[in-house]
């Protein structure tokens, strides 16, 4: 059997979309499946649909913009938002068809991380960022870097989590992160 480029897209194991000036060009059943949506209603909307709030969506996509230059191509944990509301883990990698122009044409690809993961806690969006980049491993001035804050802000917001989810130190709120609380 000859596998064609269309089948490969279709049966892929991750959910996989094209994307054009951020908004959805074309996407894969399991991008459907795990975001809850139709393909005809994905299609022709701005990814603004998959994420928790219109804030995280306007600063990931500011942040995005000079990684996608200098690299081509970006990844990251991040949380997202199903049809139905419910927040989910998602890890994140695309790559800009052309680096100048980054968010012009790209493709992205997007594993549901919530069986290893599952979101427990209520965070605000900025928890979620500080969240996320804890699981990078970031210090807290690389964090402050990354999201343009101090890093005694970013300390604030570890604080606020470590209080969520009950944890002691910050090695023990990672694990937690990782376990979803």
């Amino acid at each position: 059997m000859d596998l064609d480029y269309r089948l490969a897209f279709e049966q892929a194991p991750v959910g996989l979309c094209l994307s054009r000036n951020r908004v959805i060009v074309d996407c894969n059943g399991q991008l459907c499946e795990m975001f809850g949506w139709s393909r005809e209603l994905l299609r022709g909307q701005s990814f603004r649909v998959l994420y928790p709030s219109a804030e995280e969506y306007e600063r990931l996509g500011q942040r995005m913009i000079p990684i996608l230059n200098a690299k081509g191509r970006y990844a990251d944990d991040r949380i997202m938002k199903r049809a139905n509301g419910d927040l989910f883990w998602c890890h994140v990698s695309g790559r800009a068809v052309n680096r100048q122009a980054p968010h012009e044409a790209g493709i992205w690809a997007f594993e549901d991380l919530s069986a290893q993961r599952p979101v427990k806690a209520e965070l605000t969006p900025r928890e979620r960022e500080v969240a996320a980049r804890l699981l990078e491993g970031l210090t807290s001035k690389e964090i402050g870097k990354a999201l343009e804050i101090s890093h005694r802000t970013v300390e604030i917001y570890r604080a606020r989590l470590m209080r969520k989810y009950r944890a002691n130190t910050t090695g023990d709120l990672v694990h937690k992160l990782m376990a979803g609380g």
